[in-house]
């Protein structure tokens, strides 16, 4: 028994429990030194977690890619990677589409009065947004926290070591290896602190509740977006895992402590060492395949995101008296997907892309200010979906590549 205990308390887990309990309990007590105490540790750690998060992406897909030998393989893995990303993303916003239309929130409130339009908002394009992906300087990404410009660079890179000879290739490639081991070293290291983070995190999140005051009014939208989420979380994804001959328990189990930081830093990005070490060495994921998943996942896999931006956009376009046929609904299953594809994975994200969606179309933005309140719950969950969608898709990838290499074995011999 005394073993069983002693086992028990050296397991991250039951660390993170009590921390996340101890939250609970300083939350309700609302002290403000404690407050204070918590909001500046939960800035630190994802401070930290963000400090190596685009190092992690870079070196990790560079090192994976130049060590896969050439393009075909390259290619092949990467293929599987955003067939599933836009597969469930897809799946994402339709069942957000169809909620949209079964609750109808938008029919259910009253049209509020007339706005100015936002003159004054971006009126940023895709072209435009396609533009920013390619950096004027090699460190601005690293800088500035540009997800998607660091895998546009590691990309690039990849493909241009890729082509040289295999001698100059291994000698970068056990360069690049050495450098992501020790990005990861460091990364332990910030983990360690983890209890701490969620100590924090849920004291602050505790706190905000007694804050924060969800409407009558925005009740069927929060529902709606709740209900599209958990649909995609809890039926979904532990469907297409289940077909693919994996059990969704044990990996919802592995990625527990990478989903709990998503869900209370409010940040996919911010969970990625988490989410990396806890694949490889909670669930048995290949080092090859969750250093190239994860990254990429992070980047253009937000499930939650797509239905978040597609009920919002109608939500707020409707009330300001906007009317859409079945065809310009069904496109918005597009628009969303290519929307969230396009989302870093960063706190408030979906909420800014869905606020400058608006603002293109000309839509009066004044009731995000009254969405925000609620968004500030919904992110939490959104960030957790997404991270369980990357992890799903890892796995998944994982086992097709597994069952790849075998055959190609069995053929060989």
């Amino acid at each position: 028994m005394r073993q069983r205990f002693a086992s028990l308390i050296q397991h991250s887990g039951f660390w993170i429990l009590i921390a996340a309990a101890v939250g609970v309990v300083c939350g309700l007590l609302n002290i403000p030194a404690i407050n204070d105490l918590a909001t500046g540790i939960g800035e630190l750690f994802i401070r930290l977690l963000k400090l190596v998060s685009t190092p992690i992406i870079f070196f990790s897909v560079l090192s994976t890619l130049c060590g896969m030998g050439n393009l075909q393989q390259a290619g092949r893995l990467g293929g599987r990677v955003i067939r599933y990303t836009l597969l469930t993303t897809v799946i994402a916003a339709t069942i957000a589409l169809s909620l949209f239309l079964i609750l109808d929130p938008a029919g259910g409130l009253s049209t509020p009065p007339e706005a100015n339009p936002a003159q004054n908002a971006p009126q940023t394009g895709y072209w435009q947004y396609a533009l920013n992906i390619v950096p004027e300087s090699f460190l601005t990404p690293f800088v500035e926290g540009q997800v998607i410009s660091v895998l546009f660079l590691a990309l690039i890179f990849s493909l241009a070591i890729l082509s040289i000879p295999d001698e100059r290739r291994q000698r970068l490639q056990v360069l690049f290896d050495d450098i992501f081991a020790a990005v990861m070293k460091l990364t332990s290291g910030i983990l360690k602190l983890l209890p701490a983070g969620v100590w924090a995190f849920v004291t602050t999140f505790v706190v905000s509740l007694g804050q924060d005051d969800v409407g009558r009014q925005l009740a069927l939208y929060f529902a709606c977006i709740v209900l599209a989420n958990l649909v995609q979380a809890m039926v979904v994804l532990p469907l297409l895992l289940s077909l693919k001959g994996l059990s969704p328990w044990q990996i919802f189990r592995g990625m527990l402590p990478a989903l709990t930081v998503a869900f209370f830093a409010k940040s996919s990005s911010a969970a990625l060492p988490v989410a990396m070490e806890a694949a490889k060495d909670r669930l048995g994921v290949s080092s090859r395949v969750a250093r190239f998943s994860f990254p990429l996942c992070t980047t253009i896999n937000m499930n939650a995101c797509a239905g978040f931006i597609l009920i919002t956009v109608l939500f707020v376009s409707m009330l300001n008296g906007m009317s859409f046929s079945t065809a310009e609904l069904i496109a918005w299953i597009a628009i969303a997907t290519i929307a969230a594809v396009g989302n870093a994975g960063v706190p408030m994200g979906c909420f800014l892309l869905a606020s400058t969606l608006l603002a293109t179309m000309n839509v009066p933005i004044e009731l995000m200010g009254v969405i925000l309140p609620v968004y500030a719950l919904i992110d939490m969950l959104e960030s957790a979906i997404n991270v369980w969608s990357d992890a799903c898709v890892t796995c998944i990838v994982d086992r097709e590549s597994a069952e790849e290499e075998r055959a190609s074995d069995a053929s060989a011999a």
